[in-house]
């Protein structure tokens, strides 16, 4: 039985997206044609991959059994032609959580990678799907459970978080905080908190009842807003340069310190050298920088690291 890799791309779109008319326009062809060739590799296996109903559609049985495998196909697929080519493309590396500046990490290992591609992504879940459709090889930045089946990460580094709050708050000329000193204040964050996951748990973790939000313009404006207001506070990872703001201040948070983890994430099977290099290149790092240690009596995580993600 010879599969047309044309027809399994357009079945692993299709079951990523569950929805044939946005999996078309991600491949740049009708949803006619594609439900053609659906159509026919499901005549080919004598099986349905999809259930179609008025709410959309879903995967069967077997396509849920098809749908690992097939991913492994495109892959190799891929994987081929660009050996018969005899250059291998970039590695594409996406980077989020950009008001903490996850990109001053990354520049500490890009360039051990040789020829490495970096973009934007917006948040974890438009990274998420970025990987699923093979636009992208790798992502970096805050992983939070519920992650999608298909993909695979590696903590990199753990970063102590200070308070950034203004000079005229009533705990600004502490020279290190409790968390629990914070009770009183708000919490100023760029967006909902429940958005913001980091934020939401740690509010949840130390009783922080009062939070507002803002709309997020860019590091300098955010810490603007913080400055502005003598009640206000927010969290940042304490290797992030502050700008030169007049009337705030970055104190260290003790007893415990919370620590923000970034991660490499990829799409489960994906085979680019790249990938082997970079998680290389950033175990390096972390050994030589100490970006691993972590002491459960002396820090808080969200999600404390299994033994296996710290070498």
């Amino acid at each position: 039985m010879d599969l047309d890799v044309a027809h399994v791309r357009a079945f692993v779109r299709a079951a990523e997206e569950l929805h044939f008319g946005r999996a078309a326009g991600t491949l740049a062809i009708t949803q006619q044609a594609l439900s053609k060739r659906i159509a026919r590799l499901e005549s080919l296996l004598g099986v349905a991959l999809f259930r179609r109903a008025a709410g959309g559609v879903h995967l069967t049985a077997a396509g849920q059994r098809f749908l690992p495998p097939a991913r492994q196909t495109l892959a190799a697929a891929d994987a081929a032609v660009t050996a018969a080519l005899g250059r291998q493309r970039p590695l594409r590396v996406d980077v989020w959580g950009h008001l903490y500046a996850p990109m001053r990490t990354l520049a500490r290992v890009a360039e051990r990678v040789g020829d490495l591609v970096a973009g934007h992504g917006r948040d974890l879940p438009s990274v998420t799907d970025a990987l699923l459709h093979g636009d992208i090889d790798a992502a970096f930045g805050r992983v939070h459970p519920p992650l999608h089946a298909g993909l695979t990460h590696r903590l990199v580094r753990l970063e102590p978080v200070d308070a950034v709050l203004s000079a005229d708050h009533p705990l600004a000329a502490e020279p290190a905080l409790r968390p629990g000193q914070l009770r009183g204040s708000v919490l100023w964050a760029p967006g909902r908190p429940d958005r913001l996951d980091f934020l939401h748990r740690f509010a949840e973790r130390f009783g922080i009842r009062d939070r507002a939000t803002s709309v997020n313009l860019g590091l300098t404006h955010f810490l603007e807003e913080v400055a502005r207001d003598p009640q206000r506070f927010s969290l940042l990872p304490a290797d992030v340069p502050l700008p030169e703001l007049p009337g705030l201040r970055a104190v260290p948070l003790v007893g415990p310190t919370p620590l923000y983890a970034w991660s490499l994430l990829w799409r489960t099977g994906d085979e680019h050298p790249g990938l082997s290099t970079l998680t290389a290149a950033c175990a390096a790092e972390a050994a030589r920088s100490r970006w691993l240690e972590y002491d459960p009596a002396r820090d808080w995580l969200p999600e404390p690291p299994t033994p296996p993600q710290l070498p």
